[in-house]
């Protein structure tokens, strides 16, 4: 099942870093850019199960490189807002992300090479 796939383990990796890092800040990013991360993160987790069942694998393959794409971004907001505790948590979550988000663009691309490729 999904659970056994790379991608899938790592985003639950992060998922867990992120929650450990956002138990760190303060309480207005707390509740602010924080609530945002993890709610982007489990959307990622989503995207994941949603691409294993899809009939339509390169749509779904899509939205899970745009929500990890976009979930990049917010932690590179999270950094500007000095939100995270210091740089080295903010290079582990975006090193994270950044490989999370090419696994995903290089799932999409095998499966666009492979039309009529399951999985």
């Amino acid at each position: 099942m999904y659970e056994n796939l790379p991608i899938f383990r790592k985003a639950m990796q992060l998922n867990v870093t992120i929650e450990e890092a956002v138990r760190g800040f303060s309480r207005y990013h707390k509740y602010s850019i924080g609530m945002e991360l993890r709610q982007k993160a489990r959307a990622v987790i989503y995207a994941i199960y949603k691409v294993y069942f899809a009939t339509d694998k390169e749509q779904a393959l899509g939205a899970l490189r745009d929500c990890a794409e976009e979930l990049k971004i917010i932690i590179y907001l999270a950094q500007e807002l000095k939100a995270l505790r210091d740089f080295k948590q903010f290079e582990l979550v975006s090193q994270m992300a950044r490989e999370l988000a090419r696994q995903s663009q290089g799932w999409l691309r095998s499966q666009s090479s492979h039309p009529s490729r399951q999985g």
